[in-house]
């Protein structure tokens, strides 16, 4: 019983290389490269416009890296010919962002003003001061960095001030009772 994901092809987009070399898978495309080792028992390779992989077994552990892999794979070839980006809202009176340089200054109601740097291969894009765009090749990268910027002031419950996803919704709580 093989994985089901695993099993499935990776198709390979017009403008997007795809090679391997042993157990190393490389891809290269219009927004960059990336590259991913295979785990040991799973073998891959490039079969005109998709890529199969396979299992060297049935055991519990290959079957899971198996499909791992694939995902992996997948997100890594979609992310060198489209990209990934999460978008986030800076809610709250006086809470805002604005571009320094490569990275981000955000007010977000402390004393001080909070820099962020963006990582290797991710950059931000500002469309106004209470929206910022996450972008890069990378799937992982784009979600940390995303959550790191999140967790600077992650919303409250009552007024749902805060950094939150576009598509987050906050479950909002009753204040305090009156007399």
């Amino acid at each position: 019983m093989a994985s089901h994901i695993g099993k499935l092809p990776v198709a390979i987009p017009a403008g997007v290389e795809a090679s391997f070399k042993g157990q190393d898978f490389m891809a290269k495309g219009p927004k960059g490269s990336d590259s991913f080792t295979l785990p040991e028992g799973i073998s891959g390779k490039v079969d005109g416009s998709q890529i199969i992989l396979e299992p060297a077994n049935e055991d519990r552990g290959t079957r899971a890296n198996h499909g791992l892999s694939r995902a992996i794979i997948a997100s890594i070839v979609e992310g060198v010919s489209k990209g990934f980006e999460k978008h986030l809202l800076v809610v709250g009176t006086g809470y805002r962002a604005a571009a320094k340089g490569k990275g981000l200054e955000l007010s977000l109601g402390y004393s001080h003003t909070v820099s962020v740097d963006a990582p290797e291969g991710i950059t931000y894009e500002l469309p106004n001061a209470n929206e910022i765009i996450v972008r890069g090749t990378n799937k992982q990268q784009v979600g940390q960095a995303a959550a790191n910027i999140r967790k600077l002031r992650a919303p409250e419950p009552y007024k749902g001030k805060g950094i939150k996803y576009a598509d987050e919704h906050i479950l909002r709580k009753a204040g305090k009772a009156g007399k």
